[in-house]
């Protein structure tokens, strides 16, 4: 049974929260403030869930947030106010809130953010189990990856290592070519010259030439100085032209003869110099299609394609993910730019099961990305974007679709002796102070879809009959023989089913887990 701590110096609140959420299943603790809150951890209290109030006599909500978080990393933590300010929601996330929720409450969305916290809680734990893949210092290179098609690449680049030889490094954009041409250039017996990376695509082609070769003093306007260019820096090195299959063509003539007779001339000058530099190229595009569309030179192709390295994507070796992902976050805690050093088990599925069309670059900012975001020193579900947590083979899962439920099942929350004698429904708990809110009405059925029986007259037709049966879990009966239909109605399709009932394909899949399970 989850637990839920309430902190709240308003007796009223936490009992009509109590209330509520004790409906639900939940096991109830309370404290009536930030200090009294702050005792129960310390005294072994582990709560799945804290909601607390901001504003209280004694130390405040942050405050409190803040202890508790010292405590205990992985406590999830909802705090409750009534002021909605830019300066509370950002000092709230800044701590390591999982949420905040206004005042006065809404039953519905407490109770949905409840159990999103409560099922994070849950993530968390399960990510305890969470244990290293790589030693970090195995992977000084930065390429991580023991797939049979990673394999290939490393022998290649053992066989081409120690030689002089030209090599032509290709691959999607984002697959780690860079990483290739340095992890080449520091096994050769160049590892103790120069090593210089060019970015063919992001020079202007009026530049280019004077960027790779140098130019002399008053060869043309601007040309101020004489200036060495990155052949003559990397003499007796490695020079890297990255995307090599975006140059224009002229300069493609001049890398030829750099190649073919080790010379190079600066922009303006007619004297020749000589170096000594291996060409390691690199692009993204499929050079046999561009050579044949004349837009790359046949002769320069292959004197470049000495050596092939092909990269291959990462949704080629997915069984490298969880490798990669644990070095990346290896690699942040070192930098000191994030401190989490887990991912749970559900979150990693996830981004196992992605298709990655940005490779390791996109990945290396998800993980990034997550690990900012991350409450505690693990990766949930939750903290990794919605491109990556609702995919499937269809696409991401479409928003849910709020469903039309009868006025009584929308109750706001209030305290039991706020309500009139005799009264099944409740008022909402406001602000001290506040307004009281009226009860959310029910949604109408549109009139262009008449039905012959109103919702509200189905679901109590169907209460007194399971109830007549004696049926003591109405609430997980309907939702198990719902999750049933919408299964069998998609043939199976998880990320439909899920769509057609409103919730995320994570949490259809761990209902079919549960029932699996009993």
């Amino acid at each position: 049974m989850s637990t839920i701590l309430i902190v709240d110096d308003d007796e009223e609140i936490r009992y009509s929260l109590g209330r509520v959420l004790g409906s639900r299943g939940y096991q109830i603790e309370t404290a009536g403030s930030g200090e009294e809150g702050i005792e129960k951890i310390k005294a072994g209290l582990k709560p799945d869930l804290i909601m607390c109030d901001v504003r209280m006599g004694g130390i405040s909500g942050i405050e409190t947030l803040q202890h508790m978080r010292s405590a205990s990393s992985s406590l999830q933590i909802v705090l409750m106010t009534a002021f909605g300010t830019a300066q509370t929601a950002i000092e709230a996330m800044k701590f390591g809130a999982y949420d905040y929720i206004m005042k006065p409450f809404d039953v519905d969305k407490v109770i949905e953010i409840a159990e999103k916290a409560i099922s994070s809680s849950k993530d968390m734990k399960s990510a305890n189990k969470y244990e290293k893949k790589v030693n970090y210092d195995d992977y000084k290179e930065g390429i991580v990856g023991n797939s049979p098609a990673m394999q290939e690449v490393f022998k290649v680049i053992g066989q081409v290592a120690a030689s002089d030889a030209t090599v032509l490094v290709t691959g999607e954009s984002g697959t780690g070519k860079e990483l290739i041409a340095k992890c080449i250039n520091q096994h050769s017996l160049r590892s103790g010259g120069p090593f210089v990376a060019v970015n063919c695509a992001a020079i202007p082609d009026n530049l280019i030439e004077s960027e790779l070769f140098g130019h002399e003093k008053g060869s043309f306007t601007g040309a101020t100085t004489q200036r060495i260019g990155r052949f003559e820096q990397c003499d007796r090195g490695t020079i890297f032209l990255d995307e090599i299959g975006d140059m224009a063509l002229a300069t493609q003539t001049k890398i030829l003869r750099v190649l073919q007779e080790g010379e190079i001339q600066r922009v303006g000058s007619t004297e020749t110099i000589k170096v000594d530099v291996r060409v390691i190229a690199a692009t993204n595009k499929d050079l046999e299609k561009v050579v044949k569309e004349k837009e790359f030179r046949e002769d320069l192709y292959y004197r470049l394609n000495v050596f092939r390295i092909r990269v291959p994507a990462l949704r080629e070796r997915k069984e490298d993910i969880p490798d990669i992902v644990d070095f990346m976050l290896q690699n942040l805690v070192k930098e000191r730019k994030a401190r989490v050093t887990r991912v749970s088990p559900d979150a990693l599925n996830a981004l196992v099961s992605y298709a990655w069309p940005g490779n390791v670059r996109e990945l290396g900012n998800v993980v990034y990305r997550s690990a900012v975001v991350a409450q505690g020193d693990a990766i949930l579900m939750k903290d990794l974007p919605d491109t990556i947590r609702g995919i499937s083979e269809e696409g991401p899962v479409a928003a849910t679709v709020p469903a039309v439920e009868p006025a009584a099942a929308r109750a706001e929350l209030a305290p039991a002796e706020s309500s009139p004698e005799g009264s099944d429904s409740p008022e909402p708990v406001a602000e001290k102070g506040a307004e009281p809110i009226a009860s959310a009405p029910a949604p109408a059925v549109p009139a262009a879809e008449p039905m012959p029986i109103s919702l509200p007259a189905i679901y109590d037709k169907l209460y007194h009959e399971l109830r007549e049966r004696q049926e003591m879990r109405i609430l997980t009966l309907i939702e198990r023989q719902m999750i049933q239909r919408a299964i069998t109605e998609t043939g199976g399709n998880q990320a439909r089913a899920a769509e057609i009932l409103g919730i995320t394909r994570n949490t259809l899949k761990k209902r079919l887990d549960e029932y699996s399970a009993e």
